[in-house]
């Protein structure tokens, strides 16, 4: 299996060495966390800057690198790894204008842009990449399955929220892979409600969007349930909406632009008279941060490749009424897509 350096390398045709800044490149590139460092690799080198408190740790875990201790201004030591060198690859998506600055100024190099490149490697999840995804969804599944046994009239939304982050971390998780969401009754028609004091009610739905984190890697599923009887409309509607996720989990395929997927189930929404009340893509790729790219929407026409990972998420949203997500999370492979959500989607009556 190409390790992390050998895929970078890839990019290398026409460039000297390539400069990684952003935390999230630099965890993909030495599979460890740190909050700050360079990872500067070339043809045959490839070195990782970080300071002391990491330094013990990384030469620990950091294999195939060189691991250096920053000292003083870090240009300075990049300058000299990079004597000799020409062209240089940055992350032009993430770089600040005055840390270009600064680079350029201190670097006699040409810097060239290489951000997208780097997300299209990293869009294509490799063993361990996928593992770490699997380890946080079955977190983010167990911690569904329990508290699905405490949701109760009377609760309110933030405590909802806080029990679901706090049983992802008794799991195991990192934290929560982005801000747990978990509203009820007419705030389900907002598709990122923040939880509030609002106490859960007898025939309400209460939707909960969240995800744990694994080794970095994020998951995402949503589930909305009911609490106490829900009338026919609230049966109707969320009807459409799993059908919607079954119609796309059963169509998506690689091979496919992200809007031919994301049409499986807006086409099938809009027949049912609801098309203007599903606003939002599909889904969306994740990995070490929760929206990556490609995605399932109508403007994305990237075709999808085989070892992305992507949520199918349709939902209908009532104003003022409710509304309904149902979220799951597949790998995307040649043979189709495997669903790594485990989580019960048909309609629970609490």
């Amino acid at each position: 299996m190409m390790t992390t350096i050998d895929k970078l390398r890839t990019l290398l045709a026409d460039l000297d060495g390539i400069l990684l800044l952003d935390e999230q490149n630099r965890r993909y590139a030495t599979r460890m966390q740190t909050s700050a460092g360079a990872v500067y690799i070339t043809k045959k080198e490839a070195y990782f800057l970080t300071d002391f408190r990491y330094i013990e740790a990384a030469r620990r875990a950091c294999a195939g690198f060189e691991v250096l201790e920053q000292k003083g201004a870090l240009t300075g030591q990049l300058a000299q790894l990079m004597a000799g060198a020409k062209r240089v690859g940055f992350e032009d998506a993430t770089t600040t204008v005055s840390q270009y600055g600064r680079l350029a100024g201190a670097l006699p190099v040409e810097f060239v842009p290489v951000s997208r490149q780097i997300m299209e490697l990293r869009s294509i999840k490799d063993s361990y990449e996928l593992e770490c995804i699997r380890a946080a969804q079955k977190i983010t599944d167990e911690t569904f399955a329990y508290v699905l046994e405490h949701i109760r009239p009377g609760m309110t939304e933030r405590a909802l929220a806080a029990l679901i982050e706090y049983q992802m971390r008794l799991r195991g998780a990192d934290g929560p892979a982005f801000d747990t969401i978990a509203v009820s009754g007419k705030n389900t028609s907002l598709p990122h409600g923040v939880p509030s004091d609002k106490p859960i009610e007898s025939g309400d739905f209460v939707t909960m969007d969240f995800g744990a984190k694994a080794r970095g890697y994020c998951s995402d599923m949503t589930r909305t349930v009911a609490v106490g009887r829900p009338t026919e409309k609230m049966r109707q509607i969320y009807g459409i909406v799993l059908e919607a996720n079954r119609r796309a989990l059963a169509g998506v395929q690689t091979g496919m632009t992200g809007a031919a997927c994301d049409a499986l189930a807006r086409g099938y929404i809009a027949q049912q008279g609801y098309g203007d009340r599903f606003g939002h893509g599909l889904g969306h790729s994740l990995g070490l941060e929760i929206h990556e790219e490609p995605r399932f929407s109508p403007a994305c026409e990237t075709v999808i490749l085989p070892g992305t990972v992507v949520t199918v998420e349709p939902g209908i949203y009532l104003e003022n009424e409710f509304g309904v997500r149902i979220e799951d999370m597949v790998w995307m492979t040649p043979d189709g897509p495997v669903n790594l959500t485990a989580s019960p989607k048909e309609l629970i009556v609490l």
